[in-house]
């Protein structure tokens, strides 16, 4: 019965209102899940399993108590282990802002962190990621996850990620993949109908499905783009008791 329900709830309840009320009520769902089977490694909790999660429900996916999904601790991970960003004075851009990471990442006197968005009521700033409120070359370090699948240009909004970074700056840019993965990402902007973009590109608030030519695609822009695969900087019993999805690699961004 619960898989249904959540998939029911995303699909139905606005997000904007999901990310003001779940928190509190996971929370209380937090200690049936006690146990040591997995662990959190962005606030630390141990649980003997992750929540089911997703549109079509993914297992082992979300943490009852800070809310991370599989690609949040992925990019944290990475983060922590492969770079030093979080350990002196950098100025990251954080573009839709996940409360899992808003909250750790706030706590770090290390970094000037902000947050941006158009419609989240987590982000401090509000703004269209095609024309950013910033100057030039400002960021150290950009998180961009699971936003170009809905803009209305994705291309535009690289090249604004890439004029607020900084010169040898860096960042992530995340897209959900929709298996078997299309050879070349599919849009058309003349479907306009939810039902119609649930069917072609896998959510009804998606305006493209993302293909094997993603790297390319941000690459286009002139930046310099490698694809890491989880494995390269994690052992396999950390992937798994982090709950990460092996299939997931992350793009970083290099300007």
């Amino acid at each position: 019965m619960i898989k249904p329900f959540i998939g029911f709830l995303l699909k139905k309840v606005p997000r904007t209102y999901l990310q003001r009320v779940s928190k509190p009520i996971f929370k209380l769902l937090s200690a049936f899940y006690n146990g040591n089977n997995v662990e959190c490694p962005i606030c630390n909790k141990k649980f003997r399993k992750f929540f089911p999660y997703g549109r079509v429900t993914r297992e082992n996916a979300l943490c009852t108590n800070c809310l991370s999904l599989e690609r949040h601790r992925l990019i944290f991970i990475y983060i922590k282990k492969k770079t030093s960003i979080l350990n002196r004075n950098n100025k990251i851009l954080h573009i839709a802002p996940e409360n899992c990471l808003i909250e750790t990442f706030k706590k770090n006197k290390n970094i000037d962190y902000v947050t941006a968005d158009l419609n989240s009521p987590l982000a401090d700033i509000k703004m269209d990621i095609h024309n950013m409120p910033f100057d030039d070359n400002i960021f150290d370090f950009v998180i961009c996850n699971h936003v170009l699948e809905h803009v209305d240009n994705d291309i535009k909004a690289l090249n604004e990620i890439k004029r607020v970074l900084k010169k040898g700056g860096k960042g992530i840019v995340q897209v959900p993949f929709y298996f078997p993965i299309p050879e070349i990402t599919i849009e058309n902007k003349s479907i306009v109908d939810k039902k119609e973009r649930e069917i072609l590109y896998g959510q009804s608030d998606h305006v493209r499905k993302y293909g094997k030519d993603y790297k390319k695609r941000l690459s286009s822009v002139g930046l310099k783009v490698d694809k890491i695969q989880s494995n390269k900087f994690l052992e396999k019993d950390k992937i798994s008791r982090y709950g990460i999805d092996e299939k997931e690699d992350l793009f970083l961004i290099t300007k």
